[in-house]
């Protein structure tokens, strides 16, 4: 059994423990507010431009002069994983949960035959991935000292994805982020990113002729790429809200859990001091009765 000392030092560092959580929480439920509120006003405009492209691919798609970005390059034999993590920990699952849905997505793919490169964003992700796909990390994006992911980074993001693209180191891309649904609920969500996909259901024609102001080409070639940019920056904000969500629940759980172990412990130091006692005393006792 533990000793008194030690009992009082083991409820001091959990005490101690609990501040540094409880701390935490309060800096994560701040910073969640702004997260989610960037994150909820970016959706729309990023769902609308990417059904705006996905019914231009199920037009065009086909044809030989649309572009790459719009109808891909005929072959889908390497896959580029883009897998958007955090450089901190104390955030619960979230980082493992999008790691995980990219590692089950590269293995549906390689079980297929097909080639699986990663780009990484963020650190927490890198050793499980260089361990599970050792040589397969074609780009790592630093994120670390950027206190404000925005769409400055999103833009070099895409900009290096698209650079890869037109050189021919993959075929298909796929995005991999945390979609921030509250504070106790984070979802690891998956989409293509190049070539854009069709839409599952075919819009409705209205039979009208469609004509393109400026001409068709010129259109698509400012409205892809942003598309991109876009869907990644629209990721990173998802992301930053469910980091924060993530985490404060994580150091709620935890402020929680410690406020259990130190009743926990005192309960014991207590039992332990009154044990001490009632020993001291029955040798009291025992010692005046012998005298």
């Amino acid at each position: 059994m533990a000793s008194l000392k030690e009992l009082k030092g083991r409820i001091v560092s959990v005490k101690s423990t609990q501040k540094i959580t409880k701390a935490k929480k309060m800096v994560a439920a701040a910073k969640l507010r702004k997260a989610q509120a960037a994150a909820e006003a970016a959706r729309p405009y990023a769902e609308r431009l990417e059904g705006v492209v996905a019914s231009l691919a199920s037009k065009v798609g086909a044809s030989d002069s649309a572009p790459k970005l719009l109808s891909g390059t005929g072959k889908s034999d390497t896959h580029l994983l883009v897998v958007l993590n955090s450089d901190r920990g104390l955030a619960g699952a979230f980082n493992s949960n999008i790691v995980k849905a990219a590692r089950d997505k590269a293995l549906e793919l390689q079980a297929q035959g097909k080639k699986v490169q990663f780009f990484l964003v963020g650190r927490k992700g890198r050793p499980v991935i260089n361990r599970l796909f050792p040589g397969q990390i074609i780009e790592n994006y630093e994120t670390t000292g950027i206190r404000d992911i925005g769409f400055e980074q999103a833009h070099e993001i895409s900009a290096k994805v698209m650079e890869l693209f037109e050189a021919g180191a993959f075929d298909v891309a796929h995005l991999f982020y945390s979609k921030f649904r509250s504070a106790l609920l984070q979802i690891a969500t998956g989409q293509q990113l190049i070539p854009v996909p069709a839409p599952a259901e075919a819009p409705m024609s209205s039979g009208a002729a469609v004509e393109y102001e400026p001409d068709e080409e010129a259109i698509l070639a400012d409205l892809l790429p942003r598309n991109v940019t876009i869907q990644i920056f629209k990721g990173l904000l998802e992301n930053a809200a469910s980091e924060q969500g993530a985490s404060m629940t994580a150091m709620d759980n935890a402020t929680r859990n410690a406020g259990d172990l130190i009743n926990k412990l005192t309960i014991v130091y207590n039992r332990t001091r009154q044990a001490a006692i009632t020993t001291e005393l029955i040798e009291i006792i025992a010692g005046a009765e012998a005298l």
